[in-house]
């Protein structure tokens, strides 16, 4: 149990970093990344305990270096992803109200 809290402490920190290094964040939610990063964590943890690579010798460490990783990956697409897409959008809807006034 203390295990995941340590992964989701630090899935939260990866996802609060990710946030902050994006250009674009202030086009969405400074809590989104981290949630990102700490769900896929999660996930990733619980898969890869079910898969019974945390109780095999010489395998321990693939539950903590996979959940990191991947939660570290999830918070960096999210960030890629919506600072892209918000820019556009908010660009085009800044256009479109400058137009028709």
């Amino acid at each position: 149990m203390v295990d995941l809290v340590v992964i989701a402490l630090i899935s939260t920190g990866l996802g609060i970093i990710a946030w902050a290094v994006d250009r674009n964040h202030d086009k969405y939610g400074a809590i989104l990344p981290p949630a990102a990063a700490v769900v896929a964590a999660m996930l990733t943890w619980i898969i890869t305990i079910s898969a019974t690579l945390g109780y095999l010798p010489g395998w321990t460490w693939v539950p903590w270096i996979a959940s990191l990783l991947i939660g570290a990956a999830a918070a960096v697409a999210v960030t890629w992803l919506l600072g892209r897409s918000r820019k556009q959008q908010d660009t085009a809807q800044l256009t479109a109200i400058l137009k028709h006034g």
